[in-house]
């Protein structure tokens, strides 16, 4: 068995197969039980990596039935803990959690088993998101190796407790562990997870604005990485490096290290990496004004996101998730914002039509995804209006039939600019038919009816009432009251329900929402 095992840390995993055959076969003859319940466990792990998961799971179980028959409650939990890493990597995670905690009852007794077990439940509670379970069992997990002397395992709760830390914003504690794992790891020699810890630091500092030292640990991350040959690793050191130079001003070098840090995520087929990645060049190009790009840079991302899987990746999907649809919002609000800026008399129209909209699809019972794509489309309704001349945005007094024909071109215009765009909502028949009335009288289509998309007819009632409510360069603001009264006499523009909505939610609220 030592044997195999000396095959197994080099590498030679199939003398190492040989080897722990051969173990199980004299242990099983010359009744030593306890060895073959170990080498069964051992055996299983390795057909495990093979893929051969019910060759794996059966090994496992015999070994888990031996351990019990013979009373050794240790070796029975060591077999339950790898059975229920089984059941974590193929998703179930209910089963995965009870094993852990059978395990954990049979074999507490041994501080290192302890630790490992406190450890994958730390790992399972974090990927759910249940970032306190995760410290309280990191915690237990540092305190088992602690009574083991397993300081590699030490080195390892210290970097966990960091990340859950960071997790939970307490960067003064994340901090204190990083810095801790970074002097065990050192100590013993443990070179790649030194790189880790180092990393993971630098995106304490990150969050800490400490730009130097998130640049000096990153590098220094870098340095061991590509003397080990981590590619994966790299990505994440470019990544870091690139949102270091963004949030320092110098462009150039952060959009060379973000591509990096995704051209290495490609080569080594990492999805979060490379989604992560994507997801900070898009704030790059927010930053520089390159909005188009910065959405298809986010799209990508989202794709990538919906790719995610725990059991691998071993992150919170949800919170990736959500990370990313704020930043989506940000550019899309940003963007949106900018083009009021080119006309005095509407900015804050985006944000307030956002809010508006928001507030009737939900009294029409819109599920979360309809919200979304109904706030998206609301911040980026009038993104075609980049196309219209300053001198008619900005113009006082009515418009000429020429001048209005201009800007009743800008739904269409909005579209043909986002045509390279993929959006993971469907917002462009927002953008399109926002100014479609129901009894066919809008533009630019003359849709009727129900041929108008619902999220349209939304926008479009909100879109109207903003602009009632607030000062234009042709007109001053209208009162609640009385912008009210004059929708009540064009009710007919609308569908009955999302007129009925509007007055539910806005019409019943004097006061922005």
């Amino acid at each position: 068995m030592e044997e195999a095992r000396a095959h197994e840390r080099s590498g030679a995993i199939a003398e190492a197969f040989s080897c722990y055959r051969d173990a199980a076969e004299a242990a099983g003859a010359s009744g030593d039980h306890a060895i073959e319940s170990e080498v069964l466990r051992r055996l299983a792990v390795l057909h495990h990596r093979r893929n051969e998961r019910d060759t794996a799971t059966g090994l496992a179980t015999r070994s888990h039935a031996i351990a019990l028959e013979i009373g050794d409650s240790v070796l029975a939990g060591e077999a339950l803990n790898v059975l229920a890493g089984f059941a974590f990597e193929r998703g179930d995670m209910d089963e995965a959690r009870g094993r852990f905690r059978e395990a954990l009852a049979l074999g507490g007794t041994s501080p290192g088993l302890r630790g490992r077990i406190e450890q994958n439940l730390g790992i399972l509670a974090n990927v759910r998101g249940e970032h306190g379970e995760a410290f309280a069992h990191y915690r237990r997990s540092l305190e088992g190796f602690e009574l083991s002397g397993d300081q590699k395992g030490c080195a390892i709760a210290h970097n966990n407790l960091g990340m859950v830390c960071a997790d939970r914003q307490l960067w003064e504690e994340a901090d204190g562990h990083f810095r801790r794992s970074l002097d065990i790891t050192r100590a013993v020699g443990e070179v790649h997870l030194e790189g880790l810890c180092l990393l993971n630091h630098s995106e304490v500092h990150l969050a800490r604005q400490r730009y130097d030292e998130a640049r000096t640990s990153a590098e220094q991350a870098l340095t061991i990485f590509d003397r080990l040959g981590s590619r994966l690793d790299k990505a994440d050191a470019y990544k870091v490096l690139g949102v270091v130079y963004r949030e320092t001003g110098r462009f150039t070098l952060a959009e060379s290290r973000l591509q990096g840090a995704i051209e290495q995520a490609v080569a080594t087929s990492s999805v979060l990496s490379e989604a992560e990645a994507s997801r900070e060049l898009a704030r790059l190009y927010q930053a520089m004004g390159r909005n188009q790009e910065a959405l298809q840079l986010l799209n990508a991302a989202h794709r990538l996101f919906s790719r995610l899987d725990a059991r691998v990746d071993l992150v919170d999907v949800t919170s990736k998730t959500n990370r990313l649809e704020e930043t989506y919002f940000a550019v899309v609000r940003d963007w949106g914002q900018s083009i009021e800026s080119a006309d005095s008399y509407t900015f804050g129209h985006c944000e307030r039509v956002a809010s508006y909209a928001v507030a009737v699809a939900t009294a029409l019972d819109a599920d979360q995804g309809q919200l979304t794509t109904i706030r998206m489309g609301a911040y980026l309704h009038d993104v075609g209006k980049v196309k219209v001349p300053h001198q008619i945005l900005n113009k006082p007094g009515r418009l000429t039939d020429d001048e209005f024909a201009v800007i009743k071109r800008h739904p269409v215009w909005g579209v043909e600019l986002l045509a390279a765009v993929e959006f993971p909502w469907d917002i462009k028949p927002i953008i399109r038919y926002h100014h479609e009335r129901y009894d066919g009288t809008g533009y630019p289509d003359r849709l009727k009816g129900d041929e108008i998309p619902l999220g349209a007819q939304i926008i479009c009632i909100v879109d109207v009432y903003d602009a009632l409510t607030t000062t234009r360069s042709y007109r001053g603001a209208m009162s609640h009251e009385q912008a009210l009264a004059e929708m009540e006499a064009s009710r007919h523009w609308w569908r009955p329900d999302v007129y009925a909505a509007f007055l539910q939610s806005v019409g019943s609220n004097p006061q922005p929402v």
